[in-house]
């Protein structure tokens, strides 16, 4: 069963746990030497737009789209090269930055299926071919 993914902005406590999401996450991108050289100097306009969608997404103030307009989230990271590397990476600032906020078990839950389903929709570089092989 798909969560409701709508509701846990207040089931989790509304703007709050979020902005501590996106403050731990981008944390956590700073120390990444994977993710770190993807990102701009100055983080401070990531981490509001990452706030603003997360929020919204998740059932909050519609503020990303009133300033905004459609997210286009694959539109607007064509242009990084995201491949298995990059996915797993985020993926991993992303997991423990949830777990240090300290969600509720269903809320991390829906938000970790979220989230790592995204990640793989955001690839646009395919994995080495080594890792296509398929053996016998």
């Amino acid at each position: 069963m798909t969560p409701d993914y709508r509701a846990l902005y207040d089931q989790a406590g509304g703007d709050e746990p979020f902005r501590q999401l996106v403050d731990i996450f981008y944390r956590n991108v700073e120390a990444n030497a994977v993710l770190r050289p993807l990102f701009p100097a100055d983080l401070a306009a990531g981490k509001e737009w990452q706030f603003l969608f997360i929020t919204q997404y998740f059932g909050g103030p519609t503020r990303y789209h009133e300033q905004r307009g459609h997210p286009r989230l694959r539109m607007r990271h064509m242009p990084f090269t995201i491949g298995p590397a990059e996915r797993d990476a985020w993926v991993s600032c992303m997991l423990a930055a949830i777990t240090e906020v300290g969600f509720a078990p269903d809320i991390a839950a829906a938000m970790r299926t979220y989230f790592e389903g995204t990640a793989q929709f955001m690839m646009n570089q395919a994995p080495p071919d080594d890792d296509l092989r398929i053996t016998p």
